[in-house]
């Protein structure tokens, strides 16, 4: 089985059996809507924040399996981290989606399978959906606001 192979059955197992996929969370400190209109993406993102760490983020929404998956991927590996790291790890996922060399691998976890992503620019902001989710959640969070909606076009 080739590198390409694995990643698309990383890709697909997670949009099959989404993780942390879940319309409420209890204690939410901020909730995010992000949606995108051209291709028909819409994400709702949850977080409840503890001592500065994440302690938990839920996602729903409906959308392509790239959006989903990504989305799904994401918030295992941000999960319990402090909130200036995920926004790090963010970062370090956008700029993998924009063809650089990702600098935190296994932080990654199985968002590394989303690095051939790239390839397809019109498939770029699907993967990103959930990841510019939860930075938002955290910038609205941090900004004392309990709720955002992000178009992106």
């Amino acid at each position: 089985m080739s590198l390409e192979d694995m990643y698309q059955d990383i890709i697909l197992d997670h949009y099959r059996k989404p993780h942390n996929r879940a319309g409420e969370l209890e204690g939410t400190d901020a909730k995010v809507h992000h949606s995108n209109p051209l291709c028909g993406d819409e994400m709702d993102l949850r977080i409840r924040v503890v001592d500065d760490h994440l302690d938990a983020v839920v996602f729903d929404g409906d959308g392509c399996s790239i959006s989903q998956a990504s989305a799904s991927a994401m918030t295992q590996a941000v999960t319990g981290r402090e909130l200036d790291d995920v926004l790090d790890l963010s970062e370090n996922f956008r700029m993998m989606m924009h063809g650089d060399d990702p600098e935190r691998l296994d932080d990654l976890e199985d968002g590394i399978a989303f690095q051939g992503v790239a390839k397809f620019p019109v498939r770029v902001k699907c993967a990103l959906l959930g990841w510019m989710a939860v930075k938002d959640a955290i910038e609205t969070y941090r900004g004392g606001d309990a709720a955002h909606a992000v178009t992106h076009e």
